[in-house]
């Protein structure tokens, strides 16, 4: 069954999100490679960041376990002054979080042409956020272009100098030659997805990246409608006018198309 929503789809913003976000970045390449040959490549990267649980979603594989044990019952030694830690806490253990990009590089010189970043939690809060920003700013500085896709509605969004428009998604292009000015896609729960343009190095036309056919393409391949329960609320709870939208749209795609 193919999503029933038209474009970003609310229940993968939860704890699916880190497999959803992998296999994106992946379709993102799949799909812009074909376009790019001979001249670039699309090749996906990964790097690592620390994270602790409050800035990764929930659910089982995020947090670290956590509990409570007592001490031992061994008595104190003959002096009387030491004795056993009343009780075993477990602290906070930041954990690895990979994070993925795409990144189009030309073939002559494998200089970076365009990073492709698709934002995950970790971008958005916490040290995660710091992390990402000094990467952000390398980047803006750089002769590279920068095409950012935010398809998450909690966390922090990326500093501008004008305020964005209120809108739960985000696609925001930063071509090398219009800096600081950025092209920027706010996009609905009830639209698709956009395609945007892609540029590459000067003199080489753009190329185009469908958003929503890759994200289509991954919700299919994966059966997250199998993954999903949506008999549920959203991880990610939806304003009340989303909700009942949202809950209008299951209901006609469970009821299936009209009888002719």
């Amino acid at each position: 069954m193919p999503s029933p929503f038209p474009g970003m789809d609310p229940y993968l913003e939860g704890r699916m999100w880190m497999g959803v976000h992998a296999q994106l970045i992946a379709e993102i390449a799949r799909q812009l490679a074909p376009l790019l040959r001979p001249r670039y490549l699309a090749l996906t990267g990964e790097r690592v960041v620390l994270a602790t649980p409050d800035e990764i979603p929930s659910g089982p594989g995020f947090y670290p376990d956590v509990g409570v044990s007592r001490g031992s019952d061994r008595p104190m030694t003959e002096s009387g002054r030491v004795a056993a830690a009343p009780l075993l806490l477990k602290t906070v253990f930041p954990e690895a979080i990979p994070q993925y990009t795409v990144e189009i590089r030309d073939t002559d010189e494998r200089r970076l042409v365009t990073a492709i970043e698709v934002l995950s939690p970790t971008n958005k809060r916490g040290d995660g956020r710091s992390e990402y920003l000094v990467k952000r700013g390398t980047l803006l500085r750089s002769t590279s272009h920068l095409l950012e896709i935010d398809l998450l509605r909690t966390g922090q969004r990326v500093p501008m100098a004008q305020p964005l428009p209120p809108a739960p998604y985000f696609v925001l292009l930063s071509r090398v030659e219009r800096r600081p000015v950025s092209e920027v896609w706010a996009v609905g729960l009830r639209q698709p997805l956009p395609t945007v343009l892609v540029p590459l190095l000067n003199g080489d036309a753009d190329v185009p990246l469908d958003l929503q056919k890759a994200l289509t393409t991954v919700y299919d391949a994966l059966g997250y409608d199998l993954a999903i329960d949506y008999d549920r609320p959203p991880e990610v709870p939806l304003s009340p006018e989303d909700d009942a939208w949202a809950a209008e749209a299951l209901r006609q795609v469970r009821s299936g198309p009209p009888a002719n």
